[in-house]
């Protein structure tokens, strides 16, 4: 067992890295070797005050010949494809910001070059590294709150999106349902296990964009559990808690500042956790990740579950353009697809 610091590289120098930053700036996670970014100057920017080397590309990165153990991919979406199976081919171990890929195919195969090259591959997903989730985790798999019959998520604030690579579907893949979606299908496949079926409904669209800006997702479980997700850059619901889960003897709410639960058999809430830390999730996500390339632990996040999430989305996409409503009494009829 290697209990050397694992030596990273970050790919990508834009916003996400800098949650990245902080993350190792908070020491104890691994050594931070090199940034590498298509625009020199946001590398060299990033990389200076961390003292590591800065690349401007991360070919150039890669075949530096300095050691490297793992990269942290924060590129946009369509980059993702070559920049994972150029790591993964040079026996790179990666750690890839969501959405993992844009089609299943291209994540299958990333997954089957990555298992061929006997290298880790995950997928980067915050909030399951979040404490209060897991705890919440815990909570559900000890069976105080009887049966799971319910799973609600929001993830909605009002964001302008009209200058902004996420709203361009030729980098992103689509809108808010990719962007944000990729975090509530997987939160959503952590508790209820393999989902078996998916619904999306496209909202008004508010902002003038090319893809989606409000989406409600119902999915079904392959045991039958229900959970419903609302998506927005256009409206903020103004939730303390971003996960619910109800249960036939009590109720979990995960919140952005508090967490809590309830038996039903009891007047009063039990508060576990001090809501969502953004440092504190990264540097979780970067802790497991580190210690199942020293092979300590098994990764949180599997090559197999990143293709999950991107088949999910897929599946989700398909609901969204079919966009068959139910008529009641002959008053309705089918919605056209608004794009």
């Amino acid at each position: 067992m290697n209990r050397e610091p694992v030596r990273f590289g970050l790919i990508g120098a834009g916003g996400i890295a800098q949650a990245y930053v902080q993350a190792f700036e908070s020491g104890g996670v691994g050594q931070l070797v090199g940034v590498a970014d298509t625009r020199p100057e946001a590398a060299r920017a990033l990389a200076e005050p961390l003292h590591c080397a800065s690349f401007a590309s991360h070919l150039a990165m890669l075949d530096d010949g300095s050691p490297l153990d793992a990269v942290i991919v924060c590129t946009p979406p369509n980059t993702h494809d070559k920049i994972v199976m150029d790591a993964v081919e040079r026996g790179i171990h990666v750690l890839c910001e969501k959405p993992f890929t844009l089609t299943s195919g291209s994540a299958r195969n990333l997954a089957a070059a990555a298992d061929t090259a006997g290298v880790k591959l995950t997928m980067a997903s915050k909030f399951r590294y979040t404490d209060d989730v897991i705890r919440a985790k815990s909570i559900v798999t000890s069976g105080i709150l009887g049966e799971i019959i319910l799973l609600e998520n929001a993830f909605t604030s009002r964001v302008d999106m009209s200058n902004r690579w996420n709203s361009d579907p030729a980098i992103s893949g689509g809108g808010v349902l990719i962007d944000n979606g990729a975090h509530s299908l997987d939160l959503m496949r952590y508790f209820l296990g393999p989902l078996a079926e998916v619904q999306a409904i496209e909202g008004k669209r508010v902002q003038p964009l090319s893809v989606e800006d409000t989406v409600r997702l119902f999915v079904r479980s392959a045991g039958g559990v229900m959970g419903s997700v609302d998506l927005s850059w256009s409206i903020n619901k103004e939730l303390d808690s971003f996960l619910s889960i109800y249960g036939s003897h009590g109720t979990v709410y995960v919140g952005w500042k508090e967490s809590r639960y309830r038996q039903n058999s009891s007047r009063d809430w039990i508060v576990f956790g001090k809501g969502y830390n953004k440092v504190q999730a990264f540097r979780g996500e970067l802790a497991n990740f580190g210690a199942a390339v020293r092979g300590e632990e098994s990764l949180l996040i599997r090559a197999e579950d990143a293709v999950a999430s991107v088949e999910s989305i897929e599946a989700a996409y398909r609901s969204m353009k079919q966009s068959l409503w139910t008529p009641i009494n002959g008053h309705s009829k089918t919605r056209e697809d608004p794009r």
